[in-house]
């Protein structure tokens, strides 16, 4: 188990190139579904240009933290395999067998993300790890599947509003995570 809490980012990255080579057996669902699965595949190269040799953790806990460990290794991994993969499979199967809109959940949580990379380069003037994948995938693939998918389940304002909801409030919870850890190291 340490060796994936330190080495996730690369198992992410084979992972990644994995599902995208299964598309062909994936298509045959129809574009819709097929957009909410490549979220994940997408999520998995962003986190590798992200944490690959730790470059999130150390950039966060020096912005965020002021230096301190506000992300641990293993909550850096909790966060992505939990909060990215869990969501994003979850998404995928209600999407699946439940309503396509839950899909939007899935494409909902990397434009979430891209907001976040792009608005803390401007606030910080640089290159936060993660900006490029956000700027080059996440944007344009996902504005993308937001369109399709939202038009194939004709997807209401409340179902809009629920699925940005949720991709906010993991984002949130996250910003929940570095609050008490700081709070914790003060004591």
């Amino acid at each position: 188990m340490r060796w994936l809490i330190h080495e996730w980012p690369y198992a992410a990255l084979f992972t990644a190139v994995f599902l995208l080579l299964m598309l062909p057996f994936i298509s045959p669902l129809g574009l819709a579904l097929t957009l909410i699965y490549l979220q994940l595949p997408l999520y998995m190269l962003h986190q590798f240009e992200e944490h690959d040799q730790d470059r999130f953790r150390k950039f966060a806990n020096q912005w965020l933290a002021g230096g301190k460990e506000a992300f641990t290794p293993l909550g850096i991994f909790v966060i992505n395999s939990a909060g990215v993969w869990g969501l994003d499979l979850l998404a995928l199967y209600l999407a699946f067998y439940v309503d396509l809109a839950f899909g939007l959940v899935a494409i909902y949580l990397p434009l979430v993300n891209a907001v976040s990379h792009i608005v803390a380069a401007l606030v910080k003037r640089c290159y936060n790890p993660g900006l490029w994948t956000s700027l080059v995938l996440f944007l344009p693939l996902g504005g993308w599947a937001l369109m399709v998918v939202s038009k194939a389940c004709q997807a209401g304002w409340t179902q809009q509003a629920a699925a940005l909801t949720a991709a906010i409030l993991v984002h949130a919870l996250i910003m929940g995570y570095v609050k008490l850890r700081l709070r914790k190291l003060k004591a």
